[in-house]
């Protein structure tokens, strides 16, 4: 698929981790499947506010744990992002959004400039939000800005 169809197909094969993802830049339908109900929802409510589609599927080594996995499907979702998105043309550089969400308020600023860099300020107070330990929410959000 090329860029200039406004999305990606990524597969992402390691020891730990079998992800496949398809995303359009364009409203359409969401499926996310990664083994840890957390993860499946911040990547479901991401592309729901962010109006790009998503079919997201992970099978991962959560015997182990959740980091493998949380990390692999953030880094081939952030690469999909990448490819959908071609050479911007037509997209702003920059943009900004604060959302409030459940009991906290979101704020996101994008540079799309191609030099990655993710600042995450959570202030999360216990170990884990269902299976997804709390660290890798973090984690998530600078592997998707690699």
């Amino acid at each position: 698929m090329s860029a200039t169809e406004r999305i990606a197909a990524i597969e992402r094969r390691t020891r730990e981790t079998a992800v496949n993802v398809v995303l359009s830049l364009d409203p359409g339908l969401t499926h996310v499947s990664t083994g840890i109900g957390f993860l499946d929802h911040l990547f479901s409510t991401l592309a729901l506010h962010a109006g790009f589609s998503l079919s997201l599927a992970c099978t991962g080594d959560l015997e182990v744990d959740d980091h493998h996995s949380a990390e692999d499907c953030a880094l081939a979702v952030g690469t999909a992002l990448r490819q959908a998105m071609g050479d911007a043309i037509g997209l702003a550089r920059f943009g900004y959004a604060y959302a409030p969400l459940d009991e906290a308020l979101a704020r996101a600023v994008v540079d799309l400039s191609g030099r990655p860099c993710a600042v995450v300020e959570l202030g999360l107070q216990r170990p884990a939000i269902g299976a997804l330990a709390s660290e890798n929410v973090a984690h998530v959000i600078k592997s998707m800005a690699t």
